[in-house]
C-alpha cells in the first residue's frame, strides 16, 4: 500500500503569505503542516509515498528531501496545473502502478494519525473508503450523504447541502478509482473533481465504506483554522527547556524552549513554543503561541499568533494577537499609529507602529 500526498494547491485563502511560500510548509507548534501529513502516513505503516507538486516544488523537494529523515521514500510527481484531485490521481497513475493507496491532502491535520483507519480498510477491503466529518458550514466541503451506513451521494461544495459530514483530506483507493477518474469530465470549475470518481464508483455498484471521525481535523487553509490547528497541537506538547533563560523570566505552564533560543526578562505563558536561535528580550508572549527560528521579539507583547522564521516584532507598545506573521518580517515602531493590530503578513514584509 502507497501514501499520495496532495501538495500541489496555490493556497489562494493564505495569500499573501502564500505568493512567496508553499501553503503546506507553514508551521504549525514550528512543524510545517506537510510533516505532519508524512509522520501521519509512516505511522501507518506506509514508507512510499508521492508527493504531488506544483510551482513551489523546488521549496517543498528542499525541505523534505528523499524521506529519509521521515524513515521513508519520497517520490516527486509534478501536476502542471493543479485542475483537481481526482486529475492528481491520473497525474500519479504510473507511481501508483494499480496499487492501493491513501490520498493525503498536504495541509490536512488530523489528531491522532491514521493508523487505525488504514488498518479498517486493509480489513475490509473496499473499494474505496472516506472520512468523515460533521461541520458546521458544509457548503465549504465536499459532502456525502449516507443511507443504511452506506455512501449514495457526493457532490463537491454544494449550494444546498442535504447533510453535514464534509469530506475530510484522508481518501483510501484500491486501482479502480483510476478507471473513475478516466471516466469523468471537469466540473463548472474546470477541475476533476475527486467527489465525482468517488460517485462513479458508487453508480458503477463499488463499495465505498465511510467512516466518520471523532477526532478533531482541520484543514489548515485559511488564517482562523490554521490559528487553532496551531492551539490543538501547542496544548498537547511537554515543557521542556534546551535554550538560555536569565533568572528575570518566568515560564508558566506548558513552555517548550528549542536549542540556541535565549531568553531574558520575558513572561513566556504557555501552551507556547519558542524556536531554536530565536531571542525573546523584555517581553511578553501568551498562551497558544508559535514563534519559529532565528527570530527577534523585544520590548513587545504577542499571544494566539504563529510567527515564521527571521522575523523580529520591536518595540511594538501594543498586544499583537490572533495573527500569522510570515519569514522576515519586521515590525516595528514609527510615529504613525493604527488602530488595531492584526495582521497575516507575508514574507519580506516591513510594518512600522507607533
Amino acid at each position: 500500500m502507497k501514501g499520495l500526498l496532495l501538495s500541489g494547491g496555490r493556497g489562494t485563502r493564505l495569500r499573501p503569505l502564500t505568493h512567496t511560500s508553499a501553503k503546506q510548509l507553514v508551521p504549525v507548534a514550528n512543524k510545517p503542516v506537510l510533516f505532519y501529513g508524512i509522520e501521519a502516513l509512516r505511522g501507518a505503516g506506509l514508507t512510499d509515498i508521492g508527493i504531488i507538486v506544483g510551482d513551489t516544488h523546488e521549496e517543498i523537494e528542499a525541505a523534505c528531501g528523499d524521506g529519509s529523515r521521515f524513515d521513508v521514500k519520497l517520490t516527486y510527481i509534478r501536476q502542471a496545473e493543479p485542475l483537481g484531485l481526482a486529475h492528481a490521481v491520473l497525474t500519479a497513475r504510473e507511481f501508483l502502478d494499480n496499487d492501493e493507496f491513501v490520498m493525503y491532502l498536504g495541509d490536512n491535520l488530523i489528531i491522532n494519525g491514521i493508523k487505525e483507519l488504514v488498518d479498517q480498510f486493509r480489513e475490509e477491503r473496499p473499494n474505496s473508503m472516506v472520512l468523515l466529518a460533521r461541520v458546521p458550514n458544509p457548503e465549504q466541503f465536499g459532502v456525502a450523504e449516507l443511507e443504511d451506513g452506506k455512501v449514495v451521494n457526493l457532490v463537491e461544495k454544494p449550494a444546498e447541502p442535504k447533510s453535514d459530514l464534509a469530506l475530510v483530506g484522508v481518501y483510501m483507493f484500491d486501482k479502480n478509482i483510476l478507471q473513475a477518474a478516466d471516466s469523468i469530465k471537469p466540473s463548472p470549475r474546470g477541475e476533476l473533481e475527486i467527489t465525482d470518481a468517488i460517485q462513479w464508483l458508487v453508480d458503477n455498484d463499488f463499495r465505498v465504506n465511510p467512516h466518520i471521525v471523532s477526532g478533531w481535523w482541520k484543514d489548515t487553509g485559511k488564517l482562523e483554522d490554521m490559528l487553532e490547528a496551531n492551539r490543538m497541537i501547542l496544548a498537547t506538547l511537554e515543557a521542556k527547556t534546551h535554550g538560555s533563560i536569565d533568572e528575570g523570566t518566568r515560564l508558566e505552564d506548558r513552555v517548550v524552549i528549542e536549542e540556541g533560543a535565549v531568553i531574558t526578562n520575558s513572561t513566556i505563558r504557555g501552551p507556547a513554543i519558542i524556536g531554536r536561535n530565536t531571542r525573546i528580550e523584555d517581553s511578553y508572549v501568551g498562551p497558544f503561541t508559535s514563534i519559529y527560528h532565528d527570530c527577534h521579539v523585544r520590548s513587545s507583547e504577542v499571544e494566539h499568533s504563529i510567527i515564521l522564521e527571521e522575523s523580529r516584532i520591536l518595540d511594538v507598545g501594543r498586544r499583537i494577537e490572533d495573527s500569522l506573521i510570515g519569514k522576515n518580517v519586521t515590525i516595528s515602531r514609527t510615529q504613525i499609529r493604527p488602530k488595531a493590530l492584526r495582521f497575516m503578513l507575508g514574507d519580506n514584509s516591513a510594518v512600522g507602529i507607533t
